[in-house]
């Protein structure tokens, strides 16, 4: 889990300053009217989650740790609702990378637990509605809550989640090989020098990575808006941006 000082917010704002031509042209793909009808697949990587349009111009990859609170924070009453608009807006698509390194952090298997439900989720077309219920409904991490009576029950607030293969792939852990692959790719996103991983949440859009001393503003709605309709306007900005 990582965060920044609040000054950095706004030293991440003023590094994408506003020059040269103007806005990009406006796409005339209409707008996905709700979150449900955003598209969802396993990329071929087999532990990439992609949500959105695959087309869209704007990529941002997330690592998140289903247990883990600040990524509730990110999720709940961070940046992620402005990251839903611009997928809705077909601005930006969302790669999921789920880890779970909490258990053996804090003990138990609830993060394990919860990435096996995404994963079974995602193969109902409900990944992003379910992805959601359990950000709104995160147990205190210390407590290890995400057990298969809780998954199942919060199963049962997404519409057409429920059912016999769902249910049977929470209790069975069926994807216990993506819970597995996933976390080793979240450990090699850390590299040399973070070789647990990058933290979470951290977000890395266009390829660029927001650094740790800048990742207090994925805390903040109105200035995480901001910064996404920049990186879209004028991408190369972003691109030669060094933090």
């Amino acid at each position: 889990m990582v965060r920044g000082g609040r000054w950095a917010v706004l030293c991440a704002v003023a590094v994408l300053t506003v020059t040269g031509c103007g806005q990009r042209a406006a796409e005339f793909k209409p707008r996905f009217e709700s979150a449900e009808e955003l598209p969802e697949t396993l990329r071929k990587d087999g532990t990439t989650i992609l949500v959105g349009d695959p087309d869209a111009q704007m990529t941002v990859r997330l690592y998140e740790d289903p247990r883990c609170p600040v990524c509730e924070e990110f999720e709940t009453t961070g940046g992620a609702p402005a990251l839903r608009e611009a997928m809705l807006d077909r601005r930006a698509r969302t790669e999921y990378t789920l880890a779970s390194f909490l258990d053996d952090r804090v003990g138990g298997s609830g993060s394990k637990k919860a990435v096996n439900a995404l994963r079974a989720a995602l193969e109902q077309g409900k990944f992003v509605e379910y992805h959601e219920v359990l950000y709104a409904n995160q147990p205190e991490e210390i407590v290890d809550g995400y057990t298969d009576a809780y998954l199942l029950e919060l199963a049962g607030e997404v519409e057409g989640l429920r059912g016999p293969e769902f249910n049977a792939a929470v209790k069975t852990m069926k994807y216990r090989s993506f819970v597995t692959a996933s976390e080793k790719a979240y450990e090699r996103a850390g590299g040399a020098e973070e070789p647990g991983g990058p933290g979470t949440p951290t977000a890395v859009i266009n390829d660029k990575r927001i650094p740790l001393e800048y990742n207090s503003l994925l805390f903040d709605n109105e200035v995480f808006t901001g910064l996404l309709q920049q990186i879209y306007d004028k991408p190369w900005e972003w691109e030669q941006t060094s933090f």
